[in-house]
């Protein structure tokens, strides 16, 4: 009689039945949790390579002067983004920028000014040449606009992507956002009768 319960017990430990659903159960959620963040990526990537082609596709028309007859140039700009996005961009939370510049060696440089405390950096009250016009010194001396004739334009897309499921937020993004951008950087046609409209 003292050998049943430790002959039930062996029986028990031996018994491979239910086996397979028990290391299902184990591995299901890792693999679901891989399979998820490979299309998360794979949509991060897909939507950061849509940008980056909308972008070039809008400087390749902005260099260009052309406006639609009834739209801006911003506008059909916008337009062209929208298209080449395929509809998996938001265009309400599309953040589209432009920048003009005299040369491509100015792009992302600060205005100059006289370092007069020579500390390396911009202190209030130190003059600076105002090349954008807009009053302030800027760490970027870009102009906001899409610039004249023979101006270098700098088009910056910006976009918060919005994570498909909650699964990855902790690795990736914040708060379920991943910041996208996209520039591209381009010498706008020298037209020289101003801005072509169609008719």
């Amino acid at each position: 009689m003292r050998r049943a319960p430790l002959h039930r017990l062996e029986a028990l430990w031996r018994d491979r039945e239910g086996a397979t659903i028990i290391e299902f159960a184990i591995i299901v959620p890792v693999l679901l949790l891989f399979v998820i963040g490979i299309l998360e990526v794979a949509m991060i990537l897909l939507v950061s390579s849509l940008l980056e082609g909308s972008v070039r596709e809008a400087a390749r028309y902005g260099i260009t002067g052309y406006v639609h007859e009834g739209n801006d140039r911003i506008t059909t700009i916008r337009s062209i983004v929208r298209q080449h996005t395929i509809g998996l961009v938001d265009m309400d939370k599309v953040r589209i920028d432009t920048l003009t510049y005299q040369s491509f060696t100015a792009i992302g440089k600060p205005e100059p000014f006289t370092d007069t405390n020579g500390n390396g950096q911009r202190d209030a009250g130190e003059p600076f040449n105002d090349v954008n016009g807009n009053g302030k010194w800027d760490a970027d001396m870009g102009a906001a606009g899409l610039g004249g004739p023979g101006d270098i334009v700098v088009y910056t897309i910006t976009y918060d992507w919005s994570m498909l499921t909650g699964y990855m937020d902790h690795l990736l993004g914040s708060a379920g956002l991943i910041r996208l951008r996209a520039s591209y950087a381009v010498r706008n046609e020298p037209w020289d009768i101003g801005i072509v409209t169609s008719h």
